[in-house]
C-alpha cells in the first residue's frame, strides 16, 4: 500500500477518534502537567527545542550548499539533484509553510492547553473542530513543530541507498521527539501534533509522485539532456522517451 494512501487514512482515523472523544486530548496534556505547569518549562528541554526546532533549515542549507558547490565542480562527493533541491523547497513550502503556519495556525482559533483553563489559564478548551476559540493568531491546530519535524523524512528519502532507509528511520524519531516536547511544553495537544505532522507527510508523499516518475531513484542522476540542444521537438521527444522508459 502506497505511503500516501496511510497517511490519508491515519489523518482521517484521527479527525475522527479526536471528533468522538476530544477528552483525549487533555487525558494526554494532564501526563506532562505538573505542580501547576507543564514539565518543559525547564531549561534543559528549552535548549533541546531550539535545537530541534532550527534543524529543519540548517539541513535544507547544508542540502543546497552541496548542490551548489557540485555545480560549481568543487565538490566531488554526494550532492542532492536540481530535482531533489526543488522537492525539499516545494515540501517545506506547502506544508509547514502554506498549509499549516499561513493557512491553519492563524486561521483556527484553537487555544494552546497552557492558555485554556483546564492548565491554569483564561480560555476555554476547544476541541478541534471548533475554530471560534479565544485565540487570535498563531494558534494551536495544528502543531508547524510537528509539521517541520516530521518534514526531516523529505531529506532523508533525496539520500542514496544504504543511508535512505536509516536515515528515515532517523527522521521519523526526529518528528516524534520534536512533538513530544511541543505536549511537554503545553504548546499542543495530541491531535495538534498528530495532524501537523500528518499534514506534511501527505503533501511530501503528493510531491513525491509528482516530481519523481515511477521506478525513478529520488538520488539518482538527472536525465541527461540530447547533445548539440536539440530542436524543441526534439526535446519534447526526449522528454517523453525518458518518461516512458522510466515507467518500465
Amino acid at each position: 500500500m502506497k505511503p500516501f494512501f496511510v497517511y490519508v487514512g491515519l489523518a482521517a482515523l484521527t479527525l475522527v477518534v479526536f471528533a468522538l472523544r476530544p477528552d483525549l486530548d487533555l487525558a494526554v496534556s494532564h501526563v506532562f502537567y505538573d505542580h501547576g505547569g507543564f514539565l518543559g518549562r525547564a531549561a534543559p528541554e528549552q535548549l533541546a527545542r531550539k535545537i530541534l526546532g532550527d534543524a529543519w533549515a540548517v539541513v535544507l542549507l547544508l542540502y543546497a550548499a552541496l548542490w551548489l558547490m557540485k555545480r560549481l565542480g568543487r565538490w566531488r562527493g554526494w550532492a542532492p539533484t536540481g530535482r531533489a533541491m526543488i522537492f525539499l523547497l516545494a515540501t517545506i513550502a506547502i506544508g509547514p509553510g502554506l498549509v499549516v503556519n499561513l493557512s491553519l495556525k492563524d486561521h483556527w482559533h484553537r487555544p494552546r492547553p497552557v492558555n485554556t483553563q483546564d492548565f491554569n489559564g483564561t480560555a476555554e478548551f476547544k476541541p478541534w473542530y471548533e475554530s471560534d476559540g479565544a485565540c487570535r493568531k498563531n494558534c494551536s491546530f495544528v502543531s508547524g513543530e510537528a509539521s517541520t519535524g516530521f518534514w526531516m523524512v523529505a531529506p532523508a528519502m533525496a539520500l542514496p541507498p544504504p543511508a535512505r532507509g536509516p536515515a528515515i528511520v532517523a527522521a521519523f524519531v526526529f518528528g516524534v521527539a520534536t512533538s513530544l516536547l511541543r505536549l511537554a511544553f503545553g504548546g499542543h495537544y495530541l491531535s495538534d501534533v498528530l495532524l501537523g505532522g500528518l499534514v506534511t507527510l501527505i503533501v511530501i508523499e503528493l510531491a513525491r509522485m509528482l516530481i519523481w516518475p515511477r521506478g525513478r531513484n529520488p538520488a539518482g542522476p538527472e536525465p541527461a539532456a540530447p547533445r548539440g540542444g536539440g530542436t524543441a521537438a526534439e526535446l519534447v521527444g526526449a522528454a517523453l522517451a525518458a518518461r516512458k522508459a522510466e515507467g518500465t
